[in-house]
């Protein structure tokens, strides 16, 4: 097969190419930060806000500097700290851990399915205990978990339940938005994302008044009031050029999540190599494909093969959370959660972006059937 000739290489995420498309849209809105001053919290970050609570189907959004601040404000506005567990699936990126480590409370990793690589709730159950606080379902990938099993549990056990949609902006679960299932859903802004601000930022959703009230004195030194501090809180503002960002970036996002969604229908009905395993997709889950991957026994030779056809793979993730040197002190084992390290060893993640071309994608089939 000859050499792709309409660029050199396909990446697997191009930032650029979105950027280019808005850039005047983006710059106009930093403009209107600049003449108004807003640069933390403020305006911009209200009328986010309020735009995100209707995009998930909440009551209320809340803007912090990242998604790992704000797994952490979920923790602690929940009232979890030392002594008390979470249970966190293994097979997700180290964030969501962090989020419960950073409260003092205990993550506790537990396997995913070995279909669609998402919390097991089967697992789940077995680890609960007299410590277990909560459980934080994560939507991998960009596809729902398995929502009505983990809020089962959670009912039958008196216990929190957390979303972590840092992946899955406009994500579906039985046609809800997610984020709009657990006491708290915490989204990440990351650039790289569905919807990423130009910068890092992060957001909270939830539907009770008390949560809301806290994580806006959380977020902001503990205080409502300037200058009078009623609990220990955090310097975790959103800035206003990265609301002003992804309220230009909102406007586009079911257009990119659909584009996503026809490139990896491509993916999936035309991709046969046998070598070439994917993600079980459920009746129930709309998967907004935040990453497409892929699982295959030689996975440094597929790796290479596309590298050698000009094509740039991505590996998310290379090592469980269980298995991270800095959860060493938990003391889990190789072989503790078996699906999450088969996955860990063997996945490998397709180029996933709106601004991928029919040409492309097809260029991108062809390499991996010839695998």
């Amino acid at each position: 097969m000859e050499t792709i000739a309409f660029r050199d290489t396909i990446s697997c995420l191009d930032l650029k190419k979105q950027h280019q498309q808005i850039k005047e849209e983006v710059f106009h809105a930093f403009e209107k930060v600049y003449d108004n001053a807003a640069f933390s919290g403020g305006t911009f970050v209200d009328e986010l806000e309020l735009r995100f609570t209707a995009f998930c189907s909440t009551k209320y959004a809340i803007g912090v500097n990242n998604g790992t601040s704000a797994l952490q404000l979920a923790i602690i506005a929940l009232g979890i700290g030392n002594g008390d567990e979470v249970i966190v699936p293994a097979n997700t990126f180290i964030a969501t851990a962090w989020g419960v480590s950073y409260s003092g409370a205990t993550p506790v990793f537990v396997d995913c399915t070995p279909d669609t690589w998402q919390i097991d709730v089967n697992a789940v159950e077995e680890r609960i205990n007299a410590k277990t606080k909560a459980i934080i379902g994560v939507h991998l990938y960009g596809q729902p978990f398995d929502v009505t099993g983990i809020q089962a549990l959670c009912a039958k056990h008196d216990l929190h339940f957390i979303e972590d949609a840092a992946q899955a902006q406009g994500a579906k679960f039985l046609d809800r938005p997610v984020g709009s299932f657990g006491e708290l859903a915490c989204f990440s802004f990351y650039p790289g994302k569905n919807l990423g601000a130009c910068g890092e930022a992060g957001g909270i959703t939830t539907n009770s008044d008390t949560i809301y009230k806290q994580l806006l004195s959380l977020r902001n030194h503990g205080s409502l009031t300037r200058y009078f501090h009623d609990e220990i809180g955090y310097n975790m503002r959103m800035g206003g050029l990265e609301a002003a960002s992804l309220q230009v970036k909102l406007n586009y996002l079911p257009t990119w999540n659909l584009q996503r969604k026809t490139i990896a229908a491509r993916y999936q009905s035309e991709i046969y190599n046998p070598k070439i395993t994917m993600q079980a997709q459920p009746d129930w889950a709309d998967s907004v494909y935040h990453l497409f991957v892929v699982c295959t026994n030689d996975r440094e030779g597929l790796s290479e093969f596309l590298r050698k056809h000009h094509i740039n793979a991505g590996l998310h993730y290379p090592v469980p959370c269980h298995l991270q040197k800095a959860y060493s002190h938990l003391q889990y084992e190789s072989g503790a959660c078996p699906n999450a390290e088969y996955l860990a060893q063997h996945c490998l993640s397709l180029p996933m972006y709106a601004e991928l071309s029919d040409a492309e994608v097809t260029y991108i089939i062809d390499i991996v059937n010839s695998f």
